[in-house]
């Protein structure tokens, strides 16, 4: 079939493989991007599992925490020049994006907004690179608020340097954990085992998945010999509480958007010609 130079290029943004193979997964997975990226870690070709997405707008990523609820805002502009404008950075949402859309004299837009509240103890944020990443967690549990903020706070760090996609295992879908169960499998019948061998390679495999993708399992990044879980259970035994992650919202500045880029477009255009 004939595939868009448009698809490869977002094939090959996705997962970082070359022009061609991305073209004849496409190929052959009818067009499918979700297949293509299957198909090409099948083949050993790709370990994306999740679309990390180009940043390429400009703008910012701000938090509002106050208690037990936070707020998580992007807001996108045309120009990193306006993105550091100080009525940009202040501005407040609803009808007053009109008059700074005005006053700075450039296009801007709410892109998306995020919100978690707890019923008792704290929504904790973070904000990277100066509006580049924000973060927020949820941290549910009675107890001394300052600890309890002080635990958020590492947490959102955390996330906003780990990524990770899913809270628990509880949180990864069925259809998530199919689809993973599927490319590893496919990846352990390469190895020609016998079914039983690739059973447990599959099981083994998908504990590395959790132990990668979920926030629970993952290791801390303040402390690598610690679990982000154990973290939150030797917090819970010093404050003598329950404490229960309730969850967690990352945002990227511009993640999935990007800019006009000729030259690469015309490269990708070739070779999904001929």
């Amino acid at each position: 079939m004939s595939v868009s130079a448009n698809l490869v290029k977002e094939l090959r943004e996705k997962t970082g493989v070359g022009m061609m193979d991305c073209k004849k997964a496409l190929a052959e997975t009818g067009g499918d991007l979700e297949a293509a990226v299957d198909w090409l870690r099948k083949k050993g070709l790709s370990s994306a599992a999740k679309k990390a997405g180009r940043v390429a707008a400009e703008g910012k990523v701000v938090a509002a925490a106050s208690a037990t609820m936070g707020i998580l805002l992007e807001v996108n502009s045309e120009t990193d020049f306006a993105a550091k404008n100080d009525k940009f950075i202040a501005f407040a949402v609803g009808e007053e994006l009109t008059h700074q859309i005005a006053t700075i004299g450039e296009n801007m837009n709410l892109r998306r907004l995020a919100s978690i509240d707890v019923a008792k103890g704290c929504v904790a944020s973070y904000i990277h690179m100066q509006g580049k990443i924000g973060v927020l967690v949820g941290v549910e549990a009675d107890g001394d608020a300052e600890k309890l903020a002080e635990l958020g706070r590492k947490l959102a760090m955390h996330v906003a340097a780990s990524a990770p996609p899913y809270l628990d295992r509880e949180s990864v879908s069925k259809e998530d954990l199919q689809r993973e169960r599927s490319v590893l499998s496919e990846q352990a019948r390469a190895s020609g085992k016998p079914d039983n061998i690739i059973e447990k390679m599959v099981e083994g495999r998908l504990s590395k998945f959790y132990a990668e993708n979920c926030l629970m399992e993952q290791q801390f990044i303040m402390d690598p010999d610690l679990k982000v879980g154990k973290l939150v259970e030797q917090t819970a035994k010093q404050l003598k509480t329950q404490i229960r992650i309730v969850g967690f919202e990352r945002f990227v500045l511009g993640d999935g958007l990007q800019k006009r880029e000729d030259d690469f477009a015309c490269e990708v255009a070739k070779a999904a010609q001929g």
